[in-house]
């Protein structure tokens, strides 16, 4: 038995559109074509487009989705485990957050001021591994999140090798400035500075000065962000952070 695109969307609860790009992209390909070339689902490609869903709804971006269903060595039960195993770690953490946000109106309610360790408490340990739900549980209510998140769902695998390759040739580029003795707040690291902020609004979210700002201290002061740049070159998180600084305040009359 085969469905048609309309039937598959509306089972879904997604759009038509939806199922085109996942056509378009190599995503998800319908196995059959009617003689005037319209899509016909079968049962495999519903297995297909369920375990896609239950990937985005976790937060992985299309390219990865790919990986993870094409990879030769999986079977329908791994993903299925894979996936058990991601959303009930994820219920469990919201769960924890519910409860932090009961326990922050409860103590606001009685005038208690929480210590900053019980402010926090809720992310826990800062594993790496994780930091795509960390994110959504930070900023998940931003618009920068959800603009970044619209975007990133969009991209094909060669936009993501595309939008790398630049930031490898940014990170040479910003290696050879501090290689050279540029100082931070010297025009030559503004620029590069600048460029850094409007590759984020290129490909993610509208980035303000002050924003860029934001983004340039938890640079230094998380340990992950602080070993990305560094890896790049020792002491460029920190350069960097002062870049972004000086390129902020040169725009200011």
């Amino acid at each position: 038995m085969s469905h048609t695109v309309g039937q598959v969307a509306g089972y879904a609860g997604i759009t038509v559109r939806t199922l085109h790009h996942y056509d378009e992209i190599g995503l998800l390909v319908p196995s059959e074509r009617t003689h005037a070339g319209h899509r016909r689902y079968g049962d495999g490609d519903l297995d297909r487009l369920q375990q896609i869903l239950f990937y985005r709804e976790l937060g992985f971006p299309l390219d990865e989705v790919a990986i993870l269903l094409d990879d030769p060595q999986a079977d329908p039960r791994a993903h299925l485990r894979r996936q058990h195993d991601l959303l009930t770690a994820r219920i469990e953490r919201l769960q924890k957050m519910a409860a932090a946000v009961e326990h922050a109106m409860e103590a606001r309610r009685m005038g208690i001021n929480l210590t900053p360790e019980e402010r926090f408490e809720v992310f826990g340990d800062k594993d790496p591994e994780r930091y795509a739900q960390e994110a959504e549980e930070r900023w998940g209510g931003t618009e920068a999140y959800a603009e970044s998140q619209r975007r990133a769902a969009t991209y094909t695998k060669e936009d993501w090798k595309r939008m790398q390759a630049e930031v490898a040739d940014w990170g040479a580029r910003y290696d050879a400035l501090m290689a050279a003795g540029e100082d931070p707040t010297g025009e030559a690291a503004m620029n590069m500075a600048e460029e850094h902020r409007q590759h984020i609004g290129i490909w993610f979210y509208d980035c303000p000065y002050e924003m860029h700002q934001g983004l340039g201290e938890m640079y230094v002061s998380d340990e992950r962000f602080k070993a990305f740049y560094d890896a790049m070159r020792p002491g460029l998180a920190e350069h960097l952070r002062d870049a972004i600084n000086a390129n902020a305040a040169r725009t200011r009359p």
